[in-house]
């Protein structure tokens, strides 16, 4: 079994829900904005943010400040709150002493996704990044998770492991792509979806597992 490993970001290397309300909470009171567009934010951009969604937020309420200055505005404020644990960053580099290739495969906004993975470090640890705004497909098309490889110099076909927070989109495009799984438990299960091969409360077990792997 090869030893790549391809994980999610949001909700599985960092924690997008905190940075966030913060970032939408900011944006809002630089502004000045009314609390109705705040709750619009909240609500439409509460799985996924693109340039679109603020195209349509100055088209629903009148605003004067251009989209792609909001946009602007909104990726460096999640840049600038967003967090990845040491214990993840130290699990990722104790991954590549073990001579494993890592990637990221994550659905969103090329830009946004890749400010995120900048600010936190992440950047700086993995060997490749497959952004689902760089083909327009979404996990679980199972094409993102080629780029991905390839981008780290490697090939599905040699197998590997991926490691995500969505059942269908991380799990379920893993096993389509002929890949090893490690679920972290918090979202529900589709009752027709394959099991994951192991299942964990934080991504610092999931290290852990292919820790394993690399020692057996």
């Amino acid at each position: 079994m090869a030893r790549l490993v391809l994980f999610d970001l949001d909700g599985t290397l960092v924690d997008r829900n905190a940075a966030f309300s913060d970032a939408v909470a900011s944006l809002c009171r630089r502004h000045e904005f009314r609390p109705e567009i705040e709750k619009w934010l909240l609500v439409e951009l509460a799985d996924r943010a693109n340039p679109v969604d603020f195209t349509r937020l100055r088209r629903t309420f009148g605003l004067t400040e251009p989209a792609a200055q909001l946009w602007q505005e909104y990726i460096d404020l999640m840049a600038g709150s967003v967090t990845c644990r040491q214990p993840v960053l130290e699990g990722l580099v104790r991954l590549r002493d073990a001579a494993w290739t890592i990637g990221i495969a994550t659905n969103g906004g090329a830009d946004i996704q890749r400010a995120k993975l900048a600010a936190t470090g992440i950047a700086d640890l993995v060997d490749g990044v497959a952004v689902s705004g760089d083909l327009e497909v979404r996990k679980p098309d199972m094409r993102l998770f080629e780029l991905a490889a390839s981008r780290c110099g490697a090939s599905l076909a040699d197998g590997g492991w991926v490691v995500g927070d969505n059942p269908a989109g991380d799990i379920g495009g893993g096993h389509q792509a002929g890949l090893r799984t490690i679920w972290l438990r918090g979202r529900p299960w589709p009752d027709d979806l394959r099991a994951a091969h192991h299942v964990v409360d934080d991504v610092t077990d999931a290290i852990a597992i292919l820790l394993n792997e690399t020692s057996e």
